[in-house]
């Protein structure tokens, strides 16, 4: 428990600048607009974004086709005539098929939205600087 909470004021500490906007820039290298969003906040977002659409999303679809193959192979290849496992190869492929389903219906849906209210991620204007 100890570690858990030295671990969140240690996170906190780092980030609260960045959260509160001060001098202190914090970037995560991820996403091609890393080093050059207008605010850190900003920043972050991209860079949560950027991982999700790089690597969560990829990672979901992978799985899932791993499961309908899975679901293939123990129904039809490796245990063709035992009716238990055909079942279960059946269940496994009717859930990565819906698995694919879903994911496609909610990406469909996002790209609905973001084109019917025009919302293509732009990032905002830079803050005003004060040159000395």
């Amino acid at each position: 428990m100890k570690s858990i909470t030295l671990a969140t004021l240690i996170f906190t500490a780092l980030l609260a600048p960045a959260f509160a906007s001060a001098d202190v820039f914090v970037s995560f290298g991820f996403g091609p607009t890393a080093n050059i969003c207008g605010s850190y906040i900003v920043c972050i977002a991209d860079s949560l974004i950027y991982i999700i659409n790089s690597v969560l999303v990829p990672v979901l679809f992978a799985v899932a086709f791993i499961v309908f193959l899975y679901g293939v192979a123990n129904a039809y290849i490796l245990h063709p005539g035992d009716e238990a496992a055909v079942k279960k190869g059946h269940k496994l492929i009717l859930w990565g098929l819906i698995g694919f389903a879903v994911m496609i219906s909610v990406w469909g849906l996002v790209n609905v939205v973001v084109n019917t209210f025009d919302l293509w991620g732009y990032a905002p204007p830079l803050l005003p600087t004060s040159y000395r």
